[in-house]
Order: structure tokens, then sequence, then C-alpha cells
């Protein structure tokens, strides 16, 4: 089995402040890396750590091939990341002294796909393989429709969130992922309960308190705690989550069990400063030592 992600990859500048940044003020950052980011190549690094072979299918620009070599570190597949002229997405995420963050984006080469060589790419997969996707790039319904009529379990974060962009990919997925703000977001405008949502499976992370489960199918609903832990960068904790979700599911865990796996995941995380580069290996997890919430 294998895990496909039709992403985004992102070059990440993270400013570390004493408080995240008021209209018109301005402020000293006490430190700044580059590094390695995108939710796309989050959950795709995320997955591969968790020991799962990975796919990543996107774009990025042509001057940036130490993004390759990076993610291929980590042990994700970019034989299907296409480079194209401009310039690789990025960006600009600002962490408080809580681990808080603010984030802008420029999409870059993420909204540059080509249809002919995402369905190429997803062509490689076999049925009962994973796609992931989420909403920073463009072409997610194609994308979606080709991999659930080969079979494969589609996973889809509804994040950065739109409703248009759910309502139209909704129809080819199996597994909804929501944070607990984007499932109120979802309700509100569609007016239905979750459990009136047209899809299989959802899937919502509460943050702290861990998260929830629901099949719409047979009624199962399943909640796990969240580790306590003492945050400094909450940065990719939800895309490390969903990562480690993927990547137990793919291999063969049951969803309960995938769910715990990656509550510890992502709870390792936020005690980490960074992105895609802080995402823990599954050794570090089997190892990380906490008490539940």
């Amino acid at each position: 089995m294998a895990v496909y992600n039709f992403g985004s990859v992102n070059i990440d500048h993270v400013y570390t402040l004493p408080h995240l940044p008021a209209p018109g003020e301005t402020l000293g950052a006490t430190s700044h890396t580059v590094g390695l980011g995108g939710k796309g190549v989050n959950q795709s690094v995320a997955a591969a750590k968790a020991g799962s072979q990975v796919w990543h299918i996107g774009a990025i620009g042509v001057r940036d091939g130490w993004v390759r070599e990076r993610m291929e570190g980590y042990g994700v597949d970019c034989t299907c990341l296409r480079e194209v002229a401009g310039d690789t997405g990025h960006a600009m995420i600002c962490v408080d002294a809580a681990g808080e963050n603010s984030i802008v984006i420029a999409a870059g080469a993420n909204v540059n796909q080509d249809r002919d060589f995402v369905l190429s790419a997803i062509g490689r997969a076999g049925a009962g393989d994973t796609l992931l996707l989420q909403n920073e790039t463009d072409l997610q319904p194609d994308a979606a429709a080709a991999a659930l009529a080969k079979g494969m379990r589609v996973i889809y974060s509804a994040a950065p969130f739109s409703v248009g962009a759910v309502r139209a990919v909704l129809p080819h997925v199996t597994m909804l992922v929501m944070n607990a703000v984007e499932a109120e977001q979802l309700c509100t405008a569609t007016g239905m309960d979750l459990d009136r949502i047209p899809v299989p499976e959802v899937l919502v992370t509460l943050g702290a308190k861990g998260a929830m489960w629901r099949s719409n199918r047979t009624g199962e609903e399943i909640e796990v705690a969240a580790p306590r832990v003492t945050p400094v960068d909450t940065t990719a904790a939800g895309d490390t989550f969903i990562g480690y979700v993927a990547a137990g599911l793919d291999l063969g865990m049951p969803i309960r069990a995938a769910m715990e796996w990656a509550g510890r995941a992502a709870a390792l995380k936020v005690t980490r400063h960074g992105t895609a580069d802080a995402i823990p290996s599954a050794a570090d997890v089997r190892d990380f030592r906490v008490s539940p919430s």
C-alpha cells in the first residue's frame, strides 16, 4: 500500500515574536528561520516519517532544488514533483511566546498545476492506496475524482477553509478532515450538522482536547484525548496528525489506534519549533512519554 499526496509545497519563513502583531504594530523578531512547509509537504513528511511509502504530487519553482532534496531526505518520493517557471509557494509564519501562530501564504507554483501531469501521477496508484488533499492547490476535484474511481481512500483537509472548495470536492471524498472552527463554518454554511454532511467519514481535530471521528454510514463515533504537553509552536500540528492518521490506516491500523498514534505525534510536534523539519519520526513517537489529558 502507499500514500499519494497531491499537495502544496511551501518555503516557510518563521519569525518568533513576544506576541502576535496588532494592526499597525511593528515588532522585532527574536529569531528567524527558513524551512520546509506547506500543508501538503507537512502531511507527506509526517506520513513518510510514520513509515508509509509516500509519493508527493505537486509543483515547485525551478530555482528551489533544495526543497526536493530535503523532502527526499525525509523519505518522500518526489518523482511526481514538477518544476515550473516562477516561485515556489511560501509562507510567513509568526509564532508567539505561547506557541500560537499567524500565517500569510503566497501560493506560487501550488496553483500552477498541470491536470494531465496530476492525473498521470495518480494513475500510478492502486485500489486501496490513499490520496491526501488540502485546499492549497488547484485541481483538487479532478484529482479526488480520479482517485475515487481507482478505489483509493481519499482524505481531504478542508484547510484553508472555503465552503465552495469543500462543495466541489466532497462528492469524491471518503474522509473529510477539519478542525473545530472549520467544522462549525461548514455546518453554518450548509445548514447541516456533521452527521448529515454527505461524506462517509468525518474527522474533526480539537487541538488540546484531542479529536473526534464519525462514520456517517453507521453512526459510530470515536473520541480520543490529546496528551498533555507544554506547546512552544502549534504550527503543523494538524498536518502531523493527519499524516500519521493516513499512515496508520495505510499500514492497517483501525481508526482509533491511528488517531491515538497521530495524537501522540502531534503532541510531540508542538513541543518543537518549526514545521516539516520538526515533525517527529515513528521512533520519536514510540519513545515519547506523556500523561493523557
